[in-house]
């Protein structure tokens, strides 16, 4: 992994935000992909672009970023052009990280299914790659905040043995990558380090 950090540290990548209709708040917390990219560039060498892209989920330019983010706390819809889009730049080497920021879970799994008609989310494995490539987690997911009852949980869909969509659930990861919650350093150090996980975890898998 040193070779390949090494060699991507001579690019510039940058971190893309779905927009999706339905009503929910695609848009909230701008914040969180720039400091998500800072931190990356600190830690791992990587050059990052510092301001994050927002795309429409059908837009054809998705295929040119590897790591994909969505959240949101309320509805989501995907047209059929949409779920066409992401399944074939997932079928084709790309990352989506789902975060529900609480309010989202009832909705992002019934679209999925349109994505993924063939596939079922399961929950991955604390020993996967995705909890270990750059920090260790060996309880699987941290959890940030709480919006349920019960232990965060970390869903997947796979192709063959390819994770190609990671949903957090009862964790809210992102929520950790700001300041704006008051959230200890202890915790917040848990995110980000989730965070640098789920996006080394799109470039080298």
């Amino acid at each position: 992994m040193l070779f390949l950090l090494i060699f991507l540290s001579v690019l510039e990548l940058k971190l893309v935000r779905l927009k999706y209709d339905g009503g929910g708040d695609w848009y909230n917390d701008p914040e969180i992909l720039p400091n998500l990219a800072t931190e990356i560039e600190k830690r791992t060498g990587i050059k990052m672009i510092k301001t994050q892209v927002v795309l429409d989920v059908g837009d054809p330019r998705i295929r040119n970023y590897p790591f994909l983010f969505m959240t949101g706390h309320g509805k989501v819809e995907l047209s059929p052009i949409d779920a066409k889009n992401l399944r074939e730049y997932l079928l084709n080497g790309g990352f989506l990280y789902i975060d529900d920021d609480y309010g989202m879970d009832k909705y992002i799994r019934k679209e999925i299914k349109k994505i993924f008609p063939d596939k079922e989310l399961k929950e991955v494995p604390f020993d996967h790659p995705i909890y270990h490539i750059f920090y260790k987690f060996k309880d699987g997911l941290p959890k940030i905040h709480e919006h349920y009852p019960g232990p965060p949980k970390g869903y997947g869909i796979f192709v063959g043995k390819r994770l190609v969509l990671f949903y957090s659930y009862n964790s809210n990861i992102s929520d950790g990558w700001t300041d704006a919650y008051g959230d200890p350093p202890e915790i917040r150090e848990k995110a980000i380090k989730m965070g640098i996980n789920l996006f080394l975890y799109s470039l080298l898998y």
